[in-house]
């Protein structure tokens, strides 16, 4: 990634949503996600294994976007970073408070797991504070196959 917010590899495709409200914005991010992944050949998916990993990312997408809405005044940009070798999702908000993944928390309690799905899909995942809230990031391969 470049600061200019330019591609930083060559094959590096990237996807910008800016979002001004709440309401609606875990199913806009969904849509503006999968219409994304059928672009870069990821859906609709050949085999099993790649429409999972695609289902994968937008859950994680939504979990993300759902964690902005409910602890961080709602989300204001959704950003995909397409490379040879994965995608990077991004959701930035308005908070400066990193996100906390509740290892503590029952399973069978209903909330709070939301980072847990992420721990367990992506690859890697984090956050950066920015100068009016923060980024929160993951990042998954690509597909087998592709």
């Amino acid at each position: 990634m470049t600061g200019t917010g330019g591609p930083a590899f060559p094959d590096e495709q990237v996807r910008r949503l800016a979002l001004y409200e709440t309401r609606g914005a875990v199913q806009h991010c969904r849509e503006f996600t999968n219409e994304a992944l059928r672009d870069w050949g990821w859906l609709p998916a050949a085999d099993g294994e790649r429409l999972a990993v695609a289902e994968d990312v937008l859950l994680m997408v939504s979990e993300l976007v759902t964690n902005a809405c409910l602890h961080a005044g709602g989300p204001r940009e959704l950003v995909l970073h397409r490379t040879g070798g994965g995608l990077r999702v991004e959701v930035s908000d308005g908070s400066a408070e990193p996100p906390v993944l509740q290892t503590d928390r029952p399973r069978s309690l209903p909330g709070g797991h939301g980072l847990r799905v992420v721990d367990r899909l992506a690859v890697a995942w984090g956050s950066v504070p920015r100068p009016l809230g923060k980024t929160v990031w993951l990042e998954v391969e690509v597909p087998p196959g592709d």
